[in-house]
């Protein structure tokens, strides 16, 4: 009976971990101006309280997309274009602010039927 001698050799694992935003961001929904639903993309670096919601052009919030603790990470969700009840909105400007930490920032959605 014959034995050899190996050694162990580190294996990279086939899928990595993903990596941690460093940064607050909310990028520009996708597509602007939209129709029947928009995509937005968020990131936020830690864990914490995370508030996403939209405005009309008098101010008065007429969605709330997100409103709860999050973990650390990259976001993507998709709006229809509906308030609070159901009811489509129209044509017109909108205003998505995300708040997370002390950061704070607005982007502006055009809606057109």
């Amino acid at each position: 009976m014959k034995f050899t001698l190996c050694s162990a050799v580190p294996v990279e694992p086939e899928t990595s971990l993903p990596e941690l935003p460093e940064d607050y961001v909310l990028w520009q929904n996708h597509p602007n101006p939209f129709n029947a639903s928009t995509e937005i993309r968020y990131q936020i670096p830690e864990d914490g309280h995370v508030s996403l919601k939209i405005f009309n052009v008098l101010g008065q919030e007429v969605w709330a997309i997100v409103n709860d603790e999050q973990k650390a990470g990259i976001y993507e969700i998709s709006w229809n274009g509906q308030d609070f009840w159901g009811e489509e909105l129209a044509s017109g400007f909108y205003f998505c602010r995300l708040k997370a930490g002390g950061f704070r920032k607005t982007i502006k959605m055009v809606l057109i039927k």
